[in-house]
């Protein structure tokens, strides 16, 4: 006897008959993965502007609130090599899909929180959960996009990174003004809402890769994250954070150092070191670290120079916003050019691009020019847009198929470690100095950072894996 048909089922799977007869279903899984992204990253930039309201509503200081930025951006480093290969070893729709619907769920608990340590773990968990669909969504992505246009598809990824966070600051404001912080995480938890109802419509799940999960492997190397991110997040913390920075040190070390020893040994590793050797997946991170360094970096010390110029916080926050205009328009161009040219040469111009724009805003911070420090914000856009869509895509070749969750995982980590490591080395440079040879040696450190992401970007796209190995 036939089973019955489930009709929900069946109407799904007619729905994507007809978009794969169509040829649009990659666009749309790409949508979806989108959406996705867009709604776990746009509350930050409004979040980070709040945080002065939301110590006044708290009783709170604000060093104590700035763990609702830092400790999410900690703690979800922690876990992207987890979860991006727990992607790899149970399918990443599921991973995705979970995740995506836990994150829903803390955004409302966010808008709920009553005191700071609440806000701070929501937010932290929210940031944990939400942390799953990056990896799993760019393998989703990757499984259903032709090779030849996966650049192209990394171009729009890269697009809603930028705007994301944009469009939060630039809209979400207004709304804050009116209805208090809390607003941006109900709007949150609806965009979430249709977000994932797309997704559970749309995505097919990927062959998992059925082995034992390398717990040692994942413990060591959470220990050497953990501590390392924290003592960069530490070095411009109060003296009461500071003074563990040669513990956290201490842990990373050591964490990393079983790690390997670990890996060498496991029969299924968390991350084979193997991937280390191969010249286009070591150049594909350490290009992402060091454009992300440069490119954090700057973000952090300009809104103080264009305060310092003597602007206010609000036209300080549009200035800087010309930079991410600039990033979201160049992205699907950077996509094309990557797709034309190929990952390397695009990453290299776009990296020079990126790299002369920090020196011109280091020019402009020494002769206090507002007209060429906006030039300098329009050229960092530019070449970051230009470069990260081919950055972001090469680390699939890089890899076989089945690790793609691991090895888009380790990309995203080196970006955040990287841009953890810029905003301390910047912050530094400029030292409190309110002066322009302190602002400009901060953006010509941003220069020299992004001057190694040129030379390693010369080594993107040598020995690719073919695509299905």
């Amino acid at each position: 006897m036939t089973p019955p048909t489930d009709p929900a089922s069946g109407w799904r799977d007619a729905l994507l008959a007809r978009l794969d007869a169509s040829g649009r279903y990659p666009t749309w899984v790409l949508l979806a993965a989108l959406a996705g992204m867009f709604a776990t990253s746009f509350p930050i930039t409004i979040l980070a502007v709040s945080l002065a309201s939301i110590a006044d509503e708290f009783s709170a200081d604000e060093t104590t609130m700035a763990w609702v930025i830092s400790a999410p951006m900690l703690l979800s480093a922690v876990t992207f090599p987890l979860l991006g290969k727990l992607g790899d070893q149970r399918g990443h729709r599921r991973v995705f899909l979970l995740g995506f619907a836990g994150s829903t769920v803390v955004a409302v608990l966010t808008a709920l929180a009553f005191d700071p340590a609440s806000l701070i773990g929501f937010r932290t968990l929210a940031s944990i959960l939400g942390g799953a669909t990056q990896p799993t969504a760019m393998a989703l992505i990757f499984s259903v996009t032709p090779p030849d246009q996966r650049v192209r598809a990394m171009g729009w990824w890269s697009m809603t990174t930028a705007a994301a966070p944009a469009l939060g600051l630039f809209a979400g404001g207004p709304l804050v003004d009116l209805f208090g912080w809390r607003i941006v995480f109900l709007l949150q938890a609806g965009f979430s809402a249709l977000a994932l109802a797309l997704a559970m419509v749309v995505l097919r799940e990927t062959k998992p890769l059925r082995v034992r999960f390398d717990v040692a492997g994942s413990v060591a190397l959470s220990f050497g994250v953990g501590g390392l991110m924290y003592a960069l997040g530490s070095v411009r913390s109060p003296a009461a954070f500071a003074v563990w920075i040669p513990h956290a040190l201490a842990i990373g070390l050591v964490g990393l150092v079983a790690f390997v020893w670990i890996e060498r040994r496991v029969e299924a590793p968390l991350m084979p070191l193997g991937f280390f050797r191969s010249p286009n997946f070591s150049a594909t991170l350490a290009t992402n670290a060091f454009t992300s360094a440069a490119y954090m970096g700057a973000f952090v010390v300009a809104p103080i120079l264009l305060l310092k110029l003597g602007h206010s916080v609000t036209v300080a926050s549009y200035i800087v916003l010309i930079r991410t205009a600039s990033l979201t328009i160049f992205s699907p161009l950077g996509g094309r050019f990557g797709e034309a040219y190929g990952e390397r040469i695009a990453s290299v111009v776009g990296c020079t691009g990126l790299t002369f724009g920090l020196f011109v805003s280091a020019w402009a911070a020494h002769a206090e020019s507002l007209g060429l420090f906006v030039a300098g914000l329009v050229l960092q856009g530019a070449g970051h847009g230009l470069s990260q869509p081919s950055i972001t895509a090469a680390i699939a070749r890089s890899v076989p198929f089945h690790d793609l969750g691991i090895a888009g995982a380790a990309n995203r980590l080196m970006g955040q470690g990287g841009a953890a490591f810029g905003i301390t080395l910047l912050a530094l440079a400029y030292g409190g100095r309110n002066t322009p040879d302190a602002f400009a040696l901060a953006f010509a450190v941003g220069g020299v950072l992004s001057a190694v992401s040129v030379a390693s970007a010369f080594g993107i796209g040598i020995h690719p894996i073919e695509p299905g190995a």
